[in-house]
């Protein structure tokens, strides 16, 4: 029998780690990256300011984490064969 990428553990590893789960799971992570963006500006508007530096942080960091992931989903679909799924 021919040996396929299926049949080698590396290449396995290699493809779960490869970003093949960003390529299968873009909507999925698109609408955590949203929420992450949304829930930041809820907490933004709904938390009192005069909670100090802990509803700052709250806020950056719900901020930060959509934005990132947002960025790094767009950054995959520009890539050359970013649509592609393996």
């Amino acid at each position: 029998m021919a040996d396929t990428p299926r049949d080698r553990a590396a290449t396995r590893w290699s493809t779960v780690f490869g970003g093949c789960a960003l390529r299968r799971h873009q909507l999925l992570l698109s609408l955590v990256g949203l929420g992450c963006v949304a829930l930041g500006i809820v907490v933004a508007v709904l938390v009192p300011e005069g909670d100090g530096p802990a509803w700052v942080m709250a806020v950056v960091g719900c901020l930060a984490a959509g934005v990132l992931l947002l960025v790094r989903i767009g950054l995959a679909l520009l890539r050359p064969g970013g649509r592609a799924t393996p």
